[in-house]
């Protein structure tokens, strides 16, 4: 039974994408589960290979990339991205019983939820000073220890600990989506599909231009990019590491071509390319044909 690894602890939209990513068929059979206090502490160990993989939250459609995770892929022993999910995410708040929303005078919440319910708290408990806590069922477990009257949390956490809901479905945007990922150690990727997703960390040389020409050998190639993201290096002031994301895979010649273009000028961390849940973009020009007209051209029998 395969050993994955998520940010917990038990009752995180982490685990529930965990229990997604099962119900899918991604895994051949059940897995054991391994809460993790953070997305860092998940995919170490898979590094360590007390883990067989790892499913992290990596970005949501209302606070964009999440930072930890990004940054904990970047350095560290390679790892890869295989597979993805996404789920719709609404926030319940819980308290012990006998709780009412007039009585919340402490709220705790990681900080990526609080930030999505920043305007239902303004609203409805204005009252309440904020809590930090680790995670979403973490900070349910904190109303729990007594560190504060209410969490911004998950119906599961809440069903898990003996928790109440004082209000269910919040959020400050309808519809708004996280995607997570599965990560493994480097294997080779999942077959093509014709709707997926390849994503590349990129350190480029300090010199005018080395960016526009990153970006123009995807432009050239007709791959289209659907996130560039810059994060700081950590190492001194204006060092950064760039994140993108394209549609296709790296079967598909185009993005093959413009990986090794750009392995020659600049250190490239493969993270993967695997299935899209959604599509998000055009997938890259086919070249059958043009390969087809090479070989006709070797052979000495093609014209034009």
């Amino acid at each position: 039974m395969p050993r994955i690894a998520y940010f917990g602890p038990s009752g995180t939209f982490t685990e529930m994408a965990l229990a997604q990513l099962e119900s899918s068929g991604t895994f051949a059979g059940p897995v054991e589960r391994i809460a993790a206090p953070s997305q860092g502490a998940a995919l170490d160990l898979i590094r360590s290979g007390e883990v067989d993989g790892a499913v992290v939250p990596i970005e949501s459609s209302v606070e964009g990339s999440i930072s930890a995770t990004l940054d904990s892929l970047a350095i560290g022993p390679r790892l890869q991205i295989v597979a993805e999910t996404e789920l719709e995410v609404s926030f319940t708040i819980l308290g012990k019983p006998g709780t009412a929303l007039p009585d919340v005078r402490t709220l705790a919440a990681y900080p990526v939820a609080a930030a999505q319910v920043r305007l239902w708290v303004a609203r409805h408990l204005p009252q309440a000073q904020p809590y930090t806590s680790a995670s979403n069922a973490a900070a349910a477990e904190d109303v729990v220890a007594g560190h504060a009257d209410a969490a911004v949390s998950t119906a599961l956490a809440g069903e898990r600990l003996g928790l109440i809901a004082l209000a269910s479905g919040v959020a400050d945007h309808e519809q708004a989506i996280t995607r997570f990922v599965l990560c493994t150690r480097p294997t080779a990727a999942p077959p093509a599909t014709g709707a997926d997703r390849t994503s590349i960390v990129l350190e480029l040389p300090n010199v005018p231009g080395s960016l526009m020409r990153a970006f123009a050998e995807f432009a050239t190639r007709g791959i289209d990019l659907t996130r560039i993201e810059s994060r700081p290096t950590r190492t001194g002031m204006g060092t950064y590491r760039f994140y993108l994301d394209c549609v296709g895979h790296i079967d598909d010649t185009a993005v093959a071509e413009a990986l090794k273009a750009l392995h020659r000028t600049a250190r490239i961390r493969f993270l993967g390319s695997w299935p899209a849940t959604s599509a998000t973009g055009t997938p890259p020009p086919s070249d059958e044909a043009s390969a087809e007209w090479l070989i006709q051209l070797r052979k000495g029998m093609a014209d034009l």
